[in-house]
């Protein structure tokens, strides 16, 4: 599990080099009670009224819609260090749901916390319009994928824009991580069936794309993956001027 208490501070680091008075006051607004929510179990409902921002500091969740018929789309994957849905304190009512796909650990963030926070300090509050304007990115990347790319470039761009988003906030290995997600739960994200994911991950095996193992996602060459399925970092917005050290291959892609 990540530390509450320095974790949002490290992941805004990537915008921009916060100062120690900045840090600490980052800390001092995501140092709330840690709450534990099982698998499958909701955050927030879609049309709940929103009381807080939620930082996940353990686990993996998502955001997700839902036909009338039960039929589920996954439309983003929140990880370790998110804040999810910055500025949902404008809305009235939630227009999607929040599920934990593991289980999870989080802190509330009160909207008034994170308002003082934002106003505070100008850097501060252009991380958070950078994290919530990131997260629209990748919004638009997955809205693509689903719409253009074939189901081996959809599972592997998925697969390289959860590495570069856990290395920020140190949990990947190598050039590998942790991966709890379910063939279903790449089905609902990627509009593909499962009978299809799972023939397309079966692919990605033989061809030495992946090693998938004990819930263990290992990319043996960050690169060929990268080649093959089209990926480019920058949707990510990692080149800004707080960026830490990224792999030799990465930097020069972003920075093209």
């Amino acid at each position: 599990m990540l530390n509450a208490d320095n974790v949002l501070a490290q992941k805004l680091s990537y915008f921009t080099r916060l100062s120690p008075d900045e840090t600490a006051a980052v800390d001092q607004a995501a140092d709330g009670l840690t709450r534990a929510l099982p698998a499958k179990r909701d955050l927030i409902r879609e049309g709940d009224p929103p009381h807080a921002v939620f930082l996940i500091t353990a686990g993996w969740a998502c955001r997700y819609k839902t036909l009338a018929d039960g039929r589920r789309q996954i439309v983003a994957f929140l990880l370790p260090g998110d804040l999810c849905d910055v500025n949902n304190h404008v809305l009235r009512a939630m227009d999607h749901a929040i599920g934990a796909l593991t289980p999870i650990q989080y802190v509330e963030i009160g909207h008034d916390r994170l308002s003082t926070l934002a106003q505070g300090s100008s850097r501060i509050g252009q991380a958070l319009w950078w994290r919530m304007l990131v997260n629209v990115a990748v919004q638009r990347e997955w809205t693509l994928n689903n719409g253009q790319r074939s189901a081996l470039e959809r599972i592997g761009h998925l697969f390289c824009e959860l590495y570069y988003r856990l290395r920020c906030v140190g949990l990947t290995s190598g050039t590998g991580y942790a991966f709890p997600l379910t063939q279903n739960d790449l089905a609902e994200a990627t509009g593909l069936t499962p009978v299809h994911v799972n023939r397309t991950l079966q692919e990605m095996r033989a061809t030495g794309l992946i090693v998938l193992k004990e819930r263990m996602l290992d990319i043996p060459d960050l690169e060929l993956l990268e080649d093959t399925v089209l990926f480019n970092p920058d949707y990510l917005h990692l080149q800004e001027e707080g960026r830490r050290v990224l792999p030799e291959r990465s930097d020069a892609r972003i920075g093209r």
